[in-house]
């Protein structure tokens, strides 16, 4: 009878043990709000959209093998089945009628707490809360019948209206706080007396014990200078409001005032990490449950995620640490598209993470970013040993997606781009895998620009190359991919084999006059962090020990200084100006020789060859060039069905580049 009672409880265990396996995920989804979007506008075949405004609550088994990854998930308090629970904001577009939709969802990760994809392909107005006609603009991602899907993935992004959030645990020592060494930098385009701990506005890792003379707040000239050590007596763990310094553990002030141009950095303590991790499983958990799991929010057959600068780079980590694949082996989305990622990674899941940190030529340095491996396949580095690949683990799961790496020039000069598909050394092009295409745009910068050119505290006016009406032809060539392996566009990108990739120093560009030819590009280092830093996320070393950095390259340029390789917008085909993934800060900022963060440049040419004779120009004037209005529009319209036949562009879209190109045209000869 014993022997029974005991098998009965065994099996009574084993069932329940099964049914607490079965809640990790998605355990509820909480529905805020749920309305009809532009009062049931039709849009197109897909027809009517709605607005669903929620919360989602998660948990997760410490113990399952796919969550093991996550820093300090095992100090996480637990509820009464072992598992970690957290929440987060949920934000979702999607026909009223399913049927009508085209069965994908696509998931942007939002950057910072917002929301972008809208914008970027509909071509509207920004919003965090899209509700507009301005702000649905033509409609594209809804005419083609997208679920669109934002998820808080952020524990520290910043407060604001319809902003998303991760809500995530503290970890503990036991139930005691868990303190650790935290690093802010700043470099300021003007005089200022104090400046925020966080990063863009993100929630600051507070400072503890403010006056602690351990602390250190140093300043340098150049990105490996000297660190020289400021007096504790002259700054303060506050902000500067009507002439006194009123303490804050999360702003710094300086006495005599940070100047323009120079590199200031304090190290201190902070205690109370958010497990920052979660984050990668929330966006895993959610997409798997609509594609997956019976629902009634967004079933879909398919996912799709596409993040832009940072929401790129978090996708990167994301494959990278083999969250593609579920809590049951199952693949999380089917295609995947990094934009503007360069070749970096990202604070996403380590103890005292800031998500916000990235890393550019003069700003943000040596977070980890820009660190091995690169590649989606694996290489070995040969100054350390270590062998890996973005997809190698998800390449061993089965789970590795169709990925579309887009990106500008920019990001070749200020993202070390050119590490996703060259060798460690920087002297041998890579072999992209099957699942794998690179598409750049030459001549544009990390934000797609406006037109007329303007100054950002830059030495020339910035590049206004609007790729984004390439990215929706490829978004919809990454779906049907995924869909029905419809081959998408050839790659197009610089390569050392054809020339079009070189050495920095080694780049033709041409002599124009009163233009300063970048003598820095954004660079990776090998940083070592400390001995736990891999293995349970933990930073022992603020600052980082900087070891020997990685070989960068940058696109060897034509005669006007454009560069070569890649995808050519029709204005950047037909070129009125030079367009160029770089620009030097304005001298009235400081650090005139180094690069401003995230601009290209845009340099016009001379209107005839007298004029270009008078300055010493080597470029050739528009008169030269041109003949006029109308053969430069056809020009622009040839170069623009050469993108059409070639996939990079669709045909329902240029007409509209032929006509800004006639704007730009005015605006030049005006």
């Amino acid at each position: 009878m014993e022997k029974m009672k005991r098998n009965i409880l065994i099996a009574v265990a084993s069932i329940w043990i099964v049914a607490l396996q079965a809640q990790a995920g998605v355990t509820r989804i909480e529905i805020i709000s749920r309305a009809d979007l532009l009062n049931g506008k039709e849009f197109g075949l897909a027809g009517p959209y709605e607005k669903i405004i929620a919360k989602v609550y998660f948990t997760v088994d410490p113990n399952n093998l796919h969550n093991r990854v996550i820093a300090d998930l095992d100090k996480a308090p637990r509820n009464e089945q072992g598992l970690v629970e957290f929440s987060a904001d949920l934000y979702i577009l999607r026909p009223k009628d399913l049927n009508r939709g085209n069965g994908a969802a696509l998931f942007e990760i939002p950057n910072r707490g917002g929301k972008a994809m809208v914008r970027f392909f509909n071509h509207a107005r920004g919003s965090t809360d899209p509700t507009t006609e301005a702000e649905m603009g033509d409609g594209f991602l809804m005419r083609r019948g997208f679920t669109l899907v934002w998820l808080g993935w952020q524990f520290d992004a910043p407060d604001g209206e319809k902003m998303l959030r991760l809500y995530a645990p503290v970890a503990t020592d036991n139930g005691k706080p868990i303190t650790g060494w935290a690093r802010s930098d700043f470099v300021f385009a003007e005089k200022a007396f104090d400046a925020p701990l966080g990063h863009r506005g993100q929630k600051a890792q507070p400072a503890i014990d403010l006056e602690n003379s351990g602390y250190k707040l140093t300043v340098r000239d150049t990105v490996l200078g000297e660190r020289r050590v400021i007096p504790r007596d002259q700054w303060r763990f506050a902000r500067f409001v009507n002439g006194q310094a009123v303490p804050d553990p999360t702003r710094i002030y300086l006495k005599s005032g940070f100047e323009p141009g120079r590199i200031y950095e304090v190290v201190y303590r902070t205690q109370n990490p958010a497990v920052v991790g979660l984050g990668l499983a929330a966006v895993r958990d959610l997409a798997s449950y609509f594609k997956y799991e019976r629902n009634d929010v967004a079933p879909v057959k398919r996912a799709l995620a596409f993040g832009i600068s940072q929401s790129g780079r978090f996708l990167r980590h994301f494959l990278y640490q083999g969250f593609n694949a579920d809590e049951k082996d199952r693949q999380v989305f089917d295609a995947v598209n990094p934009h503007v990622a360069g070749g970096g990674h990202g604070s996403f899941n380590h103890r005292f993470a800031e998500p916000s940190r990235d890393a550019s030529p003069f700003s943000t340095f040596f977070y980890p970013t820009d660190i091995f491996p690169f590649t989606d396949v694996e290489q070995t580095d040969p100054e350390t040993g270590d062998r890996d690949g973005i997809l190698a683990l998800a390449m061993k799961q089965k789970v590795a997606p169709k990925v579309f790496y887009t990106f500008s020039s920019y990001e070749y000069w200020g993202r070390a781009a050119s590490l996703i598909h060259t060798t460690i050394d920087g002297k041998t092009d890579i072999q992209l895998p099957d699942s794998a295409r690179i598409y750049y745009f030459v001549g544009g910068q990390h934000g797609t620009g406006q037109f007329p050119p303007g100054r950002n505290r830059t030495q020339n006016s910035t590049s206004p190359n609007d790729y984004s009406w390439s990215m929706r032809a490829l978004l919809l060539a990454l779906d049907a991919w995924a869909k029905d392996g419809t081959p998408p566009p050839p790659s197009q990108y610089a390569r050392i084999a054809d020339g079009t990739l070189a050495n920095p120093k080694a780049i033709n560009f041409p002599k124009i006059p009163g233009v300063n030819f970048p003598r820095t590009i954004h660079e990776a280092w090998r940083v070592d962090y400390g001995p736990e830093f891999k293995s349970k996320g933990v930073i022992a070393n603020e600052p980082p020990r900087i070891g020997k950095p990685f070989a960068v390259m940058a696109p060897q340029v034509d005669q006007d200084g454009i560069d070569l390789g890649g995808v050519r917008m029709p204005e950047v085909a037909v070129p009125l100006a030079t367009y160029t993934g770089w620009n030097p800060r304005d001298p009235k900022t400081g650090a005139p020789d180094q690069l401003v963060d995230f601009a290209g440049s845009y340099i016009p040419f001379a209107k005839t060859k007298a004029e270009r004779e008078r300055a010493g120009d080597p470029r050739l004037s528009l008169e030269e060039r041109y003949t006029s209005r109308a053969q430069y529009l056809g020009l622009v319209a040839e170069a623009g069905v050469k993108l059409v036949k070639g996939g990079y562009l669709l045909a329902e879209d240029l007409p509209v580049l032929i006509e800004r190109a006639g704007q730009q045209w005015d605006y030049t000869m005006k």
